[in-house]
């Protein structure tokens, strides 16, 4: 069902209604699931929370419920769609009408006519050929590769702004949500900078104050800025030097796996004439005469190295005086919380903590995330140095391949499909920075990890070139997945809502790759 009118077909038909809201595994659908429930809040709706990681607990949660559901579907008439016949007339018909148009003119006139029929029909006839090729065009774009649209949070938070309830937690969800598909890498940087531009404009009207007694802000008021910031993982939370040993961006561009990599962020830390005794401890604890123009400082030395994007655009927000997160350092910490590999909980106390961590009022599990989310940045740093200089990324023809084996240290963190496309995306950047094949810099990537030694079975993932210049971040790999693992007749589980990451049985991985390569050759 497409929804044109967001608050006519969806909000207030549900509005009066007992809702069930199915929410996925993710950072920009859980920003999304709190902004709901504050609409459903204001407007005292009754709903049942129910998150799903897959297509198989969304069945089930389906089937459980499904007494209780009522779908809502409009008729094809309702939505009129133009038949095919409405379009496009058949050239029998057009024969008859011309067979038909005899009155007893001169013959002259009957030729003029007749020959503008005949060139009518022949341009009818070639828009009809021009339609159909364009309508298999789109068919084929839509149903071979996977891509993402705008952030699920931003439009949610259109509806409230639609309604006249955004407030400025919303906001600041409706931010979360598109640094998700930045961080993850799921949309383009001009489709950022595009979404960053109209939350920008929300930002300015909802923190704009005057400076004047009756506005002076109270000591926890909650304000959002929009600054241009240092492209490096929570350094606020962080050291300097962890912060850019952890960065993939820095990683990558310093290629910090090898003793020439350390040498040039030595050389790079110099030439900003940052003593180490600063740099390796806590960001907050830095002499406060550095961090004034650290940002300038970091950005101009980062030209020098051929680091041209050092600082994006983005936003943070103050909790009073004392907490002041990034977007990224929220997207991070909630990402971490939410894949935890803690065995202290079931994957749905992980959803519910994850989602807590976005309140105001828990931020004790905001920085618990934060802590979680350094052990995985780490962790991620650690096994791709030890891919690259082990060389564990081959060249399998149309696509390069990594695995990682049973007894790596911190495999079980890249159980997790989040996790496991991160890493992918961060190794496939690095081995492009320190490969000299040019052949290799243009290949996509697959991984894949261990998932259950006890039911033998490993996660597999997709990653689209790097190079890839489109005006979309498209996957083809959920279809080449579907078709390698049909031919070969592997057994495998397309459960994850991302097509690109699926679930393999490790004793069919051979033929499923073979399959693939030839598939993609």
């Amino acid at each position: 069902m497409f929804v044109s009118d967001f608050r006519k077909e969806f909000y207030e038909v549900v509005q009066s209604q007992r809702v069930l809201l199915f929410v996925a595994s993710d950072v920009d659908a859980l920003c999304a699931c709190k902004i709901l429930q504050a609409l459903f809040q204001c407007d005292h709706v009754q709903y049942t929370l129910v998150p799903v990681s897959g297509w198989q607990e969304l069945e089930t949660a389906f089937l459980e419920h499904k007494e209780q559901i009522k779908l809502l579907i409009k008729q094809d008439d309702d939505l009129e769609v133009p038949a095919y016949e409405d379009i496009f007339r058949d050239e029998e018909e057009d024969e008859e009408h011309s067979g038909n148009d005899s009155d007893g003119s001169e013959p002259s006139e009957k030729r003029t006519r007749l020959e503008e029929e005949i060139v009518e029909q022949t341009m009818r006839r070639r828009q009809r050929r021009e339609w159909e090729a364009r309508r298999r065009d789109i068919l084929f774009d839509y149903e071979q590769y996977e891509y993402h649209g705008t952030s699920s949070a931003m439009v949610m938070f259109e509806l409230a702004w639609m309604l006249s309830k955004d407030l400025n937690d919303m906001l600041w969800w409706a931010i979360v949500g598109l640094t998700d598909q930045w961080v993850q890498d799921k949309i383009t940087q001009m489709k950022y900078v595009t979404d960053v531009g109209v939350l920008q404009r929300h930002v300015s009207r909802h923190n704009h104050r005057n400076e004047d007694e009756e506005n002076t802000l109270s000591v926890d008021c909650t304000r959002i800025s929009f600054e241009y910031d240092l492209r490096l993982v929570l350094y606020q939370h962080w050291s300097l030097h962890d912060s850019l040993c952890n960065t993939s961006y820095t990683a990558a561009r310093f290629k910090l796996w090898s003793v020439h990599g350390q040498k040039r962020l030595q050389e790079f830390l110099a030439d900003m004439g940052l003593p180490l005794k600063q740099v390796k401890q806590k960001f907050q604890a830095m002499d406060i005469s550095l961090k004034e123009n650290l940002r300038e400082m970091i950005e101009e030395s980062a030209n020098k190295f051929g680091m041209k994007d050092m600082r994006v655009q983005t936003f943070s927000i103050h909790f009073g005086f004392k907490h002041k997160f990034l977007a990224s350092d929220v997207v991070f910490a909630t990402m971490s919380l939410m894949e935890s590999p803690e065995k202290d909980g079931s994957g749905t106390d992980h959803f519910i903590q994850a989602l807590d961590s976005l309140s105001r009022s828990n931020l004790d599990k905001l920085y618990h995330g934060l802590e979680l989310a350094k052990k995985q940045l780490r962790a991620t740093q650690q096994t791709i140095a030890s891919c690259l200089c082990t060389n564990l990324v081959i060249s399998q023809g149309p696509f390069l391949y990594c695995s990682l084996m049973e007894g790596t240290p911190d495999v079980m963190l890249f159980s997790r499909p989040a996790s496991l496309s991160l890493l992918s995306k961060h190794l496939l950047k690095s081995f492009v920075c320190s490969t000299k094949n040019r052949r290799c810099k243009l290949l996509p990537l697959v991984m894949a990890a261990p998932l259950s030694v006890e039911h033998g079975t490993v996660t597999v993932v997709g990653i689209p070139p790097e190079t890839d210049s489109s005006d979309r971040k498209n996957s083809f790999f959920g279809r080449a997945f579907e078709k390698a693992a049909e031919s070969t007749s592997s057994r495998m589980l397309h459960n994850h809502f991302d097509l690109s990451v699926i679930e393999l049985k490790a004793e069919d991985r051979s033929k499923f790759l073979d399959a693939l390569i030839s598939l993609l050759s």
